[in-house]
């Protein structure tokens, strides 16, 4: 695995900064530094300050404390919020919308029912990947919600323990949350670290495999028998999208409601269009000439933001028009899907802003100094500080978003390769030992009626094992590419 010099090697600047002696300048930034992100832990946790709030004014009092001008202070905070927006907030509006459509049309349920098809036995496998499907363009408080009466049902009618279908779904919500874009975390990562959508999107989605088998299924067995319960909890009234049945589908305008589903296939198809196009780019941009004919139309459809784009476009006539969804309804429906991602935008956009007072203050520099003393690789130092971010805020967002940050300065002259498992890294680092100050943790607790004790066993247990052997799996690509 290569170190920080090693990393930084390929940019004479980059590489001049690390190799000068340690300075006072150092000590005093990463001490500012951290009393920064105790600041932004004590904001959020002990006086329940929203994460942009509390981020902003962290950001600024690193940002006094770690030399920038008074009057350059304001700027740079505010330059660095405009690029993180400017490149992850488009894409975190088309991903929502996408969801919504999903979930709004029935198309999450065409999926949905495939799942009761088959042998008991198969079923945590197949929980695991419908969660994965439906993981890919929807956030994790979205997806769950769509999945808990899922999961209650198939516990109902089967039999089987709760634990043992729940692990797996909520394994592949938790970790397509942490390594795929369009999340909101990864793509800030991406953002940051200037990584590739398309490589970081293939590397993701073959880690994840792996990991959500091992976090979900496999973990799953051994969670059935730490906690035995079957279908309980708060979670089995709650319906995502039941809202267009019976006597409501009569009553309705024409067009409010739908009156069919999508087909599987079709739905198949709009989920999994963002994510084709961005990888046939990926592949195109590796193996053939810039000079091909296709390159530049493989190049613009593939990029993120049109991709996502040509998504949500095929979806207004697959999860709209087509069952039903008139235009105006539709208008509507986007418009709500914006409403719960606002908070994660901004707090995406202040994270961006703190990375930029983080370089502009000289803190990545002064961490690249101590790590190469220290001969540290940049992937497990981008892990450590997401896994101790975490724990203390609870929020695998912020934590990607400050470790991506603090590490940028140090990523210069990695491969597009070493950038996307750097992303990834970070982002598994970020899901670590959820506990009492996650908002997901009561969320899991509630929705399937566990103590406390009960959800600390299964739950984040689970989180810490997708966290481990994210680290793991990124570590062995590291060493082979």
């Amino acid at each position: 695995m290569r170190t920080l010099l090693q990393a930084a090697g390929d940019d004479d600047n980059t590489l001049e900064l690390i190799n000068q002696p340690w300075a006072e300048h150092d000590t005093q930034v990463l001490v500012v530094t951290a009393i920064g992100i105790a600041v932004v832990v004590l904001l959020i946790t002990m006086l329940k300050m929203h994460g942009f709030l509390a981020l902003t004014i962290g950001s600024l009092f690193v940002a006094i404390g770690s030399g920038i001008p008074l009057g350059d202070v304001a700027g740079v905070f505010e330059t660095g919020v405009g690029d993180v927006l400017g490149t992850v907030g488009v894409l975190v509006v088309l991903g929502a919308m996408l969801g919504k459509l999903l979930a709004d049309s029935g198309g999450a349920d065409e999926i949905v029912d495939k799942i009761f098809r088959g042998s008991t036995g198969s079923l945590p496998w197949r929980m695991a990947l419908i969660a994965f499907l439906i993981g890919i363009p929807m956030f994790f408080e979205v997806g769950l919600v769509l999945l808990i009466p899922v999961i209650m049902l198939a516990v109902r009618r089967s039999g089987l323990p709760a634990m043992l279908l729940a692990m797996p779904a909520l394994a592949g919500l938790s970790v397509l949350h942490g390594f795929v874009p369009p999340h909101p975390g990864p793509l800030a990562a991406i953002g940051n670290l200037r990584a590739d959508v398309g490589i970081t999107m293939a590397l993701g989605l073959l880690i994840a495999v792996p990991t959500v088998i091992l976090a979900g299924p496999v973990w799953g067995r051994f969670a059935a028998r730490l906690v035995p319960i079957g279908a309980q909890g708060g979670g089995g009234g709650i319906v995502a999208g039941d809202t267009d049945g019976g006597d409501a589908a009569v009553s309705a305008e024409p067009g409010t409601v739908k009156t069919r589903n999508p087909t599987f296939v079709l739905t198949l198809v709009t989920i999994l269009s963002p994510v084709i196009l961005m990888l046939v780019r990926a592949g195109v941009e590796v193996w053939a000439s810039p000079d091909s004919w296709f390159f530049p139309f493989v190049s613009f459809i593939g990029e993120p933001l049109v991709a996502l784009l040509i998504a949500v476009l095929l979806a207004m006539i697959t999860f709209g028009t087509s069952v039903g969804f008139s235009l105006g309804t539709l208008g509507s429906k986007m418009t709500e899907s914006l409403k719960p991602i606002a908070s994660a935008t901004m707090i995406v956009g202040a994270g961006g802003g703190f990375k930029a007072v983080l370089v502009e203050g000289g803190t990545g520099v002064a961490i690249g100094k101590a790590a190469v003393a220290m001969s540290l690789s940049i992937l497990l130092l981008g892990w450590l500080i997401a896994v101790l971010v975490r724990i203390a805020t609870g929020s695998a967002t912020v934590a990607i978003v400050t470790a991506s940050g603090i590490v940028a300065p140090l990523a210069t002259g990695l491969t597009p390769t070493h950038l996307a498992l750097l992303v990834l890294a970070i982002g598994a680092g970020s899901l670590i030992l959820s506990h009492v100050n996650d908002a997901g943790f009561w969320l899991v607790k509630e929705y399937f009626g566990m103590t406390v004790g009960q959800t600390l066993k299964t739950w984040t247990v689970m989180e810490t094992i997708i966290a481990v052997l994210g680290l793991v799996f990124t570590w062995l690509l590291w060493l082979v590419v």
